[in-house]
């Protein structure tokens, strides 16, 4: 498989180049273009196994890995460490469904990936010889970090540093990353936003490109963000796994089209949608699902990304982004691999703060794509409605997903089954969550945890229960316009 920056033909590279570089020396996301090698016979996955679906999808998308070799690294990647061999359940709600995405070891989506990841990582440094570290370095809104982090620790040849947002995460999320263990892991907090971080990290990979310092480190950068084509496309795979469980209950038949609602900011999940759609996945539309901060939704409506707007930290703060990498690779493709395109709207978009997409691309992704947003209010509405009336909780992300989900049935209702993907557990977010189904105002994440599972019954995972009783490893906080000399020094 050929592997494209989105931003010069000049730059290809194999899966193994693709998986281990993480970004393009343009600055550009590696991309394919040609998805006729890449079709997956929907059919044939109906009786095979969560891994085996995840192997062969895997395997379509990063095909320079034999299937011998995928089938072994998805095992070794999954085994032990989801609550279920389903690795991703999908509860009907009433007349919708919930894919859940959260069961594994962090309690997030992220960990689908990231159990992945490092295994794709390191076989992909056999295959090619490289004999330098490989550093991961992973900003994040919430979920990522930790996730990247269980994923990475004490794994061979390999060392990683996180960012996240100060005061930009919830109090769990908080705790599972700076109590991490593992001699080979970093947590530094970044005085800003995620859009701040995520920059941050995107302008050291290009100061590495242009003055080569952490070779001389023996040293090389990587990335665990969506931006790693290895990170986007072990999660295509539950597309198609909901897809063959819809069937198999008879809920559909096969060959019927189906709507997927997906809580987004970074545009990564959704995106993962769509490539499963050009690989074969009979999709009738991917909602995309945006909370205040909802630059996507008027992107989609409008043909206009303008990220010049207020920042609004949220209930939902894994989707508290503006500037939405993975799109990129969304607008190459829908493009038809326009390089030059590509690269003026991302040099409008850092030197501007805005671009226009073409009349033509906006008609070409509205066939497949719709948007709404939702609120903090709507979202927490919607947490207590579908509580008290189907018993099922969920957390502040997925009500997003949910509260869209009733815009877009009363506005373009167009009768095929809905699905909305649960990126994570309603006790990473307790406070809010309990706020929503209760009047109780604990004042902190644990003690609204213990009180939402006596409210609900709904079990705590062990792993996020276990917090409260580590320290804090942690502690670093550096101004945006630091973090490479943060890097640097870590390097030495």
């Amino acid at each position: 498989m050929v592997f494209y920056s989105t931003r010069s033909r000049a730059h290809t590279a194999d899966s193994y180049e693709a998986v281990l570089k993480g970004i393009a020396p343009d600055g550009g996301l590696y991309t394919p273009v040609d998805f006729s090698q890449m079709q997956v016979d929907v059919g044939a996955l109906l009786n095979m196994s969560a891994v085996e679906i995840s192997a062969e999808v895997i395997g379509r998308i990063l095909n320079d890995f034999t299937p011998q070799e995928m089938r072994a690294l998805i095992e070794a990647a999954y085994e032990g460490k989801f609550e279920t061999e389903d690795l991703t359940p999908l509860e009907k709600v009433g007349d919708d469904f919930v894919l859940e995405l959260f069961r594994g070891p962090t309690s997030a989506f992220k960990d689908v990936a990231l159990s992945v990841l490092p295994r794709l990582i390191t076989a992909a440094k056999d295959k090619l010889g490289v004999q330098e570290e490989i550093v991961i370095l992973t900003a994040t809104s919430g979920d990522t970090g930790k996730a990247a982090l269980e994923g990475f620790h004490d794994v061979p040849g390999t060392r990683i540093i996180v960012f996240y947002p100060d005061g930009g995460v919830s109090d769990v999320q908080k705790a599972q990353m700076v109590t991490q263990s593992g001699d080979n892991v970093g947590v530094c907090a970044v005085r800003g936003n995620f859009d701040d971080a995520q920059t941050g990290v995107k302008n050291i990979f290009a100061d590495d490109t242009a003055n080569h310092w952490a070779a001389g480190c023996g040293a090389r950068l990587s990335s665990a963000n969506s931006i790693n084509i290895g990170r986007l496309a072990p999660q295509v795979a539950y597309y198609f796994k909901a897809y063959c469980d819809l069937v198999l209950r008879g809920e559909i038949r096969l060959g019927d089209p189906v709507n997927f609602v997906v809580p987004t900011g970074n545009f990564g999940d959704i995106l993962a949608g769509e490539f499963a759609r050009r690989m074969g996945l009979p999709v009738a539309k991917l909602v995309c699902a945006s909370n205040a901060n909802n630059v996507l939704t008027d992107f989609i409506n409008t043909g206009v990304y303008d990220r010049r707007r207020e920042f609004y930290r949220t209930a939902s703060p894994s989707m508290d982004i503006l500037v939405s990498s993975n799109l990129e690779r969304y607008l190459f493709l829908a493009s038809g691999g326009d390089f030059e395109l590509v690269a003026k709207l991302m040099r409008d978009l850092r030197e501007d703060g805005v671009y226009t997409a073409p009349d033509g691309l906006m008609a070409a992704m509205r066939e497949h794509f719709s948007a709404g947003c939702a609120d903090d209010e709507r979202a927490l509405d919607a947490i207590g409605r579908v509580w008290r009336e189907y018993g099922y909780l969920m957390d502040t992300h997925t009500a997003v997903g949910w509260a869209v989900l009733e815009d877009f049935k009363a506005r373009e209702d167009n009768g095929w089954v809905n699905v909305v993907l649960s990126t994570a557990s309603p006790y990473k977010f307790s406070r809010d969550v309990l706020s929503a189904i209760s009047d109780a105002q604990p004042d902190s994440g644990f003690g609204a945890m213990d009180r939402l599972n006596a409210e609900t019954d709904v079990p705590v995972p062990e792993r996020l229960a276990e917090l409260r009783s580590r320290e804090a490893r942690f502690t670093d906080v550096v101004d945006k316009d630091r973090m490479l000399d943060y890097v640097r020094n870590a390097l030495k």
